[in-house]
């Protein structure tokens, strides 16, 4: 059984921000997942499963929170460019 995190926000919150509050909840989750994913804790797969997403469909979302899907540096990509 997987384990499960309770978060409280302001019972308004989503009407605020003018979505629903299953939506908000997503988004909140996707945050998460896309926060842990760009400093590299968790894999774009592992990400994907925490919101329920296929990894292209993860991988495709998080130019909404601007994070980059690759981020390498000069060197790493020279590199992945020699071993193509």
């Amino acid at each position: 059984m997987p384990n499960e995190l309770c978060i409280q926000y302001p019972q308004n919150l989503p009407d605020l921000l003018q979505i629903s509050r299953k939506a908000f909840e997503h988004e909140a989750k996707m945050a998460m997942a896309v926060k842990l994913f760009e400093m590299k804790r968790l894999s774009s797969g592992m990400a994907a499963e925490l919101v329920g997403l296929s990894r292209v469909a993860f991988l495709l979302n998080l130019h909404r929170f601007n994070v980059p899907m690759v981020d390498l540096d000069e060197d790493e990509l020279l590199m992945d460019m020699k071993n193509a």
